[in-house]
């Protein structure tokens, strides 16, 4: 959560609208083969840019102008060597330390810096980047939706790596899930072959390929999030390797002094925050602390929480019910309570004038009806805090009754935060330092520690473990507090 007007995260996406659909055949860019559309190139275009925005909003972008312009170079490369050259090709590389990519209709990119600090070499970045381009000039969102009858898809597509993000969201009835449009396994595995294609057309060495698989693999193992692959929107990664090996045995065409641009990428992600920056603010447990803003605020322990830009979430063992924080501009409490009751379908409680540990505030439970015709209820609080007017939300599709006591202890949780050590957090971030003499991993991280364990440093630089030896003159990558 940043430090920026935010909206709540209960409000429903606005969807884009696309008019009345009229079926056409279109020819596929990639395939040459015609198929049925419901959706024009103009339409697709449209409906991207109206949800990078809301992407760039959500999540944030990445505050560093090089690193954007370096990942951007690299995409636009590929992608106007492609079979759609004409479409607004936008790379962004967003604030987010999740391990993650995705391709929204039109040509519009995401990368996280997640993915980006998990990388050790330009040509590993070069696949990523050309798989989520092939789910674009393979018009892989117009083809789902057209299968679908859709006329409005959700915020992301074309994960590469995860579905953590939808995850972290949650669902609370049918007027609350946001909708993520799916790729099937054949689109992923078509996308990982024109990512191959994109990147050894651009003279990148596509072994490379199976190091970045294997780096997904090892970190959704690491997670513990590894799931049947009959059950993924993605082939496993242990799939995509052998499916990799095999474009590899069928090429015709040498690799050796193919593109590698290892130490031009790691000068490129040399400094930047890795894993959750808790100036954003950040979770222990079900407290999320937040230095900046200086407030404190606590979630149930068992509940799956998530900190995003315009909000915090935290979602029920049981996925019906739902807490939120967001900030609400500066109006007073009262004026926010009275126009957030004053929605259409919103009936209120008994409100009351309080103060929530020594904050001017604002609540009152409620009910709500989605236009899906849900049922909900809640309790909603507006607390006015050093300039700023927060709004504490409990949402559930449940009896009304059955999370009266977990939203008062939410809403009245909320206080100043005077933790010094909570305070004065800062992030961690990548340290590249170049090896002066022949030695291994382990021996490395006793010369330059990092403040991660040594699994997770191997991870990081694609080797197997701290015995992994490391040449002279090799740059490795470390993790530091500054």
């Amino acid at each position: 959560m940043r430090a920026v007007p935010l909206l709540t995260a209960a409000r429903r996406l606005a969807p884009l609208a696309l008019g009345i659909l009229v079926a056409t055949c279109a020819t596929n860019p990639v395939t040459g083969k015609r198929e049925l559309s419901l959706v024009s190139e103009s339409q697709e275009i449209s409906m991207g840019r109206s949800y990078a925005g809301q992407v760039a909003q959500e999540t944030g972008v990445y505050p560093d102008s090089s690193v954007q312009a370096y990942v951007s170079g690299i995409g636009l490369e590929m992608a106007r060597a492609s079979e759609r050259p004409r479409l607004p090709w936008t790379f962004t590389v967003m604030d987010d330390p999740q391990v993650n990519a995705f391709a929204l209709p039109g040509g519009f990119i995401f990368v996280t810096r997640g993915i980006l600090t998990h990388m050790s070499s330009e040509a590993e970045l070069a696949t990523v980047v050309g798989h989520e381009i092939g789910h674009v000039t393979a018009r892989h969102s117009v083809q789902q939706m057209t299968r679908q009858q859709l006329a409005q898809i959700g915020l992301m597509a074309g994960a590469i790596a995860s579905d953590e993000i939808a995850r972290n969201l949650g669902v609370i009835g049918q007027g609350l899930g946001v909708l993520f449009l799916k790729y099937g396994r054949d689109d992923e595995s078509q996308a990982d072959g024109l990512g191959f294609r994109y990147a050894l057309n651009d003279g990148y060495d596509v072994r490379r390929m199976v190091d970045m698989f294997r780096i997904l693999q090892r970190v959704s193992g690491k997670a513990g999030q590894r799931i049947p692959e009959w059950q993924s929107t993605h082939p496993d990664p242990g799939n995509r390797i052998q499916a990799t090996e095999q474009r590899l045995a069928r090429l015709t065409v040498p690799l050796d002094g193919t593109k590698v641009n290892r130490e031009p990428f790691l000068r490129a992600i040399d400094g930047m925050i890795y894993g959750d920056n808790p100036r954003n603010g950040f979770f222990t447990g079900g407290l999320f602390r937040h230095p900046d803003l200086a407030f404190q605020v606590r979630f149930p322990d068992d509940w799956r929480t998530v900190n995003q830009s315009r909000a915090v979430l935290g979602v029920s063992p049981s996925q019906d019910a739902q807490l939120q924080l967001a900030l609400a501009g500066q109006a007073a409490p009262g004026d926010a309570l009275k126009r957030f009751l004053g929605q259409q379908g919103v009936q209120a409680g008994r409100s009351s004038q309080t103060t929530i540990n020594g904050n001017p505030a604002a609540l009152a439970p409620f009910t709500a009806q989605t236009q899906d015709g849900a049922q909900l209820s809640g309790l909603v609080a507006f607390v006015s805090f050093t300039g700023n007017t927060y709004q504490l939300l409990g949402l559930t599709a449940a009896a009304a009754d059955t999370y009266d006591r977990t939203f008062q202890s939410f809403v009245g949780s909320f206080r100043r935060l005077t933790d010094p050590v909570a305070l004065g957090a800062k992030p961690k971030r990548i340290q590249v330092t170049r090896v002066t003499r022949p030695t291994t991993l382990a021996a490395f991280n006793q010369q330059y520690p990092s403040v991660i364990a040594i699994d997770e440093l191997a991870l990081i630089n694609g080797l197997d473990d701290g015995g992994a030896a490391i040449a002279a003159g090799e740059s490795i990558k470390r993790v530091v507090t500054q």
